[in-house]
């Protein structure tokens, strides 16, 4: 009896441990959305033989919430909607069985404000600052040893794929010279932002000044498809719709350098947004950032469709129908890239919570990564001010080709989101990069024949005619390789490429 006794006892003296994990985003320095619901999930299980927690108590800015703990341990509550705060708050999570806490868990240094999400292929991922001269922005090395604001957070998540959705564990940085620079990755987590991403966040904190968080999740050499969330399929054309199984192969290459490389097969639908993007979901945001393309560039017909899927995939996976998805447009290279950015174009016209960024003036034609990407950020954040922070900006669009017609010999164009026409090029010459076509189909160049003077035409239409095309019956802009966009609207916003049809 005094042995069943003293086991009681000692039984009694265990320790109730519980073990809590949080999703991706959830952990010290984070940013928590402003003006939404807020869901916080995670895990609480049983550690070192205690008791199972029945539910989970998160508490945050005045706010106590409980939910049950399932079977598995999975657990998610949903905060109220906040004001913004640059308050460095704790966030206190409990694992209770019975009411009795087993474990508790504190996230701290958390702010309230505006959160977004950047991705895409290389022009996404080129780094603000790094030790690859053809591949970094260009005022990098300055921006990043004279940026000081505490209350900008990012997270720069590492290369992976996967089949299936896989857990990330999310290292929020400040945006300091400490932080920011080559060499920061003490603790192996990369830290080389994004430079579209690093403007982007810097352009909304100093316009907005509340706290911001961008997250950057991109790889270079990555095409849409493995992107999407499978659920963005539904409802698709059947042509762009993923294979039943899509295995995952690898390769390795030898690089000329003798450094040795992996390469993915990364036409396979889904395994980019399963290894860098769905640990987040459904984490409350404003939207994001979309910096893609050269990987479809053989496939322009299908871009636009696969565009839809994208996007509707990312706002079922987050829940959030008014998830804003703000594109940047592909800049000229040895090929302007004409069919898909019209594909891009036609995307945003018809999505009315994306836009597009249009850098037809802004490209290399020696290089496919342009390292002015701060003029890329401030026109996707032009966007994001006028359209989701009531900023008064006139106008946030590039001009878009609204109607065309042909009579004596000359073509009538009409654009929307253009009141007046400015003209530069950088060696002084007035010939924009448009060209006619009559009936054999042959383009020609064509000058624009309503200048009031040298840099200026008067209203939203463009009339053009060409001594080689008597009888045009079709127009385009940028269409031939090594050109530049040299037109813009009133807010300094260049018209991008286009053919009538």
């Amino acid at each position: 009896m005094k042995k069943l006794i003293a086991a009681a006892a000692l039984c009694s003296a265990l320790p109730l441990f519980a073990k809590i994990t949080t999703g991706a985003p959830f952990s010290d320095g984070a940013v928590l959305q402003r003006g939404m619901d807020v869901p916080v999930w995670g895990r609480a299980l049983p550690s070192n033989g205690g008791k199972k927690p029945d539910s989970l108590k998160v508490e945050f800015a005045g706010q106590e919430k409980i939910a049950k703990v399932a079977a598995d341990g999975a657990w998610k509550v949903s905060l109220s909607p906040m004001e913004a705060s640059k308050e460095s708050r704790t966030m206190k999570l409990s694992a209770l069985a019975g009411g009795t806490v087993l474990e508790t868990r504190e996230i701290k240094d958390v702010l309230v404000g505006e959160v977004w999400f950047a991705s895409g292929q290389s022009n996404m991922e080129c780094p603000i600052w790094g030790p690859r001269t053809r591949y970094r922005d260009g005022k990098g090395g300055m921006m990043t040893v004279m940026t000081r604001l505490p209350y900008v957070r990012y997270v720069k998540n590492p290369r992976k794929w996967a089949v299936q959705p896989a857990d990330l564990s999310a290292k929020w940085r400040r945006f300091t010279p400490e932080e920011l620079a080559p060499g920061a990755e003490k603790d192996k987590v990369p830290s080389q932002l994004s430079a579209v991403a690093f403007y982007y966040a810097r352009e909304l904190y100093l316009a907005l000044d509340v706290p911001v968080g961008i997250i950057d999740s991109s790889w270079g050499g990555t095409n849409i498809d493995a992107w999407t969330p499978r659920c963005g399929y539904d409802g698709c054309d059947k042509s762009i719709k993923p294979v039943a199984a899509y295995p995952v192969k690898a390769k390795w290459n030898k690089k000329k350098d003798r450094k040795w490389c992996i390469t993915y097969e990364m036409q396979q639908p889904t395994v980019l947004f399963n290894g860098m993007v769905a640990a987040y979901a459904p984490m409350a945001m404003r939207g994001f950032i979309w910096y893609q393309g050269c990987h479809n560039a053989q496939e322009p017909h299908l871009y636009r469709a696969k565009l839809h899927a994208l996007y509707e995939g990312w706002r079922r996976e987050f829940a959030n129908p008014a998830l804003k998805f703000y594109l940047v447009q592909l800049a000229p290279f040895k090929s302007n890239w004409l069919e898909l950015c019209m594909a891009q174009t036609q995307f945003a016209e018809e999505e009315k919570n994306a836009a597009i960024a249009v850098t037809a003036d802004v490209g290399n034609f020696s290089d496919i990564h342009p390292n002015d990407k701060e003029v890329v950020a401030k026109r996707l954040a032009f966007h994001a001010l006028k359209r989701d922070y009531g900023f008064a900006i006139p106008e946030d669009d590039s001009p878009v080709l609204k109607s065309a017609s042909f009579k004596d010999g000359r073509a009538n164009l009409a654009f929307s989101h253009v009141k007046n026409w400015y003209v530069y090029a950088p060696d002084c010459s007035r010939a924009a990069a448009f060209e006619l076509a009559g009936a054999d189909g042959v383009w020609h160049p064509a000058a624009i024949c309503n200048y009031v003077n040298k840099d200026y035409i008067h209203g939203d239409t463009i009339i053009l005619s060409s001594a080689a095309v008597p009888s045009p019956v079709k127009a385009r802009y940028m269409g031939k390789p090594l050109v530049s966009g040299t037109l813009y609207n009133e807010a300094s916003l260049p018209l991008g490429p286009f053919e009538t049809k």
